[in-house]
């Protein structure tokens, strides 16, 4: 008997329920695109239709295929004199199985009537729409195709256009959902990130943006309190991104910029709820120095507090 699945039960709930809306809009619930063939045929189909030199165990392997399922299909094919096998030069021992006129005349509208079903799938939808579509199809299979072991791309930048927006939202919505902060959250935020814009001097302060395969998954600033002293603002990471040690690379980004620029010590501002990050500016040699309540963001018991780091 094999024990609990570590994966949350809703999320189980949520792929199947994808599965089934999306296997029954593209018509493959039973015969592909009310044709006579199954979804697993008209595959086989197409790799033959598309494919040179192509053997029996390749198509098990590469379509997971049990061997004695696809040799139904092939005798099927055979019979309808629509695939022909001949031994390989390089290899007696292997048979290669190819298309025949016949067999490519029976793929073709196949073909075309997938082709014409992706359209009307796509000619639903709005204009701008559909490339968000596209958008979400393409991470879908990219994070399949991974797999479990597949190392994310990470890439830090420079804010762009838009990125001090995302910062924004990004902390007005988290803070919110996670701790219940206010408006008044975002508004200060908003106005951070608007006094990093006006006032930016690119030889002492700088922005980093992390992405995480294409999506934008973090920040982190280094702004200038005098000559001497940076300050380390707007240190955020999306749930998804947590884990990957990003918050880790962002706060390090930051510190060897400032000692870089010459700086002789960095401070911050943030609260004692905040866990995790309080436990990335401990490891990184950062040290308490202040201590009061807030209550401001509509909390009740929380303390601000500064944290400094001699460079």
């Amino acid at each position: 008997m094999s024990g609990p699945s570590p994966i949350p039960a809703a999320q189980v709930k949520a792929v199947r329920a994808f599965n089934r809306f999306y296997t029954q809009r593209i018509g493959v619930l039973d015969r592909y695109l009310g044709s006579d063939f199954t979804l697993t045929e008209v595959r086989v189909l197409y790799e033959l239709a598309h494919r040179k030199q192509l053997t029996a165990s390749a198509l098990v392997r590469e379509l997971g295929l049990d061997p004695g399922y696809l040799s139904r299909i092939l005798r099927k094919f055979d019979a309808q004199g629509w695939i022909v096998r001949e031994g390989a030069a390089h290899d007696a021992r292997q048979t290669l199985l190819q298309l025949t006129p016949k067999g490519h005349a029976a793929f073709a509208p196949l073909q075309q009537k997938s082709r014409d079903e992706a359209a009307a799938l796509l000619a639903a939808l709005s204009p701008r729409a559909r490339p968000r579509l596209i958008g979400a199809m393409d991470t879908l299979q990219r994070l399949l195709e991974a797999g479990a072991d597949a190392q994310p791309a990470i890439v830090m930048h420079d804010p762009r256009p838009g990125d001090m927006g995302w910062v924004v939202q990004q902390h007005g919505e988290l803070y919110a959902r996670e701790y219940g902060f206010t408006a008044d959250f975002e508004a200060l935020v908003a106005r951070i990130a608007a006094e990093f814009i006006d006032k930016f001097d690119p030889v002492h302060e700088k922005g980093w943006i992390a992405e995480v395969d294409g999506e934008r998954a973090g920040s982190v600033f280094v702004v200038r309190k005098s000559a001497t002293v940076a300050k380390l603002r707007l240190l955020i990471l999306r749930p998804e991104a947590r884990g990957l040690g990003l918050g880790q690379r962002l706060v390090d980004e930051a510190i060897d910029f400032a000692r870089a620029t010459g700086y002789r010590k960095m401070v911050l501002w943030t609260q004692d709820i905040l866990v995790a990050a309080r436990a990335i500016y401990k490891s990184r040699g950062f040290v308490l120095t202040q201590s009061e309540p807030n209550f401001d963001f509509g909390q009740k018991d929380m303390r601000a507090e500064t944290w400094e780091l001699k460079l």
